[in-house]
């Protein structure tokens, strides 16, 4: 699994001109699936996504969690995150979750960052989205798998 989170002022998510999911203050969400990943290993970026202490006090210090703050989520079904470049110029993507797959692990972390917080936005997976969002630092950080090694 990986994940990029923007600290976002404001996003929105779009399909074909309509805005399908928009959010204040909060995090933006890449979520990559790759082909091994379970819902435990989910569950375990999840957790530590929502305890990330990146969002300032009131002395400008990065000590507060999305919780806190009472932040957004929007989440973003990317699969090109899985994107190789190691050959070639073509990226390839036989390392990212089957679509069938990936897109239950998607929506279940959906339903699990429901559980979690307030407000949770979604983009449509599969979908050709434009995500437009104004990056609060800018603040972003990548979730993978060394995270947990």
């Amino acid at each position: 699994m990986k994940l990029v989170l923007q600290r976002v002022k404001e996003a929105s998510v779009s399909v074909d001109g309509e805005t399908i999911g928009a959010i204040g203050r909060g995090l933006v969400v890449f979520l990559g699936v790759g082909r091994n990943d379970t819902e435990k290993d989910a569950d375990r970026y999840l957790e530590k996504m929502m305890k990330l202490r990146i969002f300032e006090d009131a002395d400008g210090k990065t000590n507060l969690a999305l919780g806190d703050v009472h932040g957004e989520l929007l989440i973003i079904s990317q699969f090109t995150l899985y994107a190789n470049c190691r050959k070639g110029n073509r990226p390839s993507f036989i390392e990212a979750g089957e679509p069938d797959r990936a897109e239950a692990l998607y929506e279940y972390v959906v339903r699990r960052a429901k559980q979690m917080t307030d407000v949770v936005e979604q983009g449509r997976f599969g979908a050709d989205m434009q995500v437009s969002l104004i990056n609060d630092g800018p603040f972003t950080i990548l979730m993978d798998e060394d995270l947990f090694r």
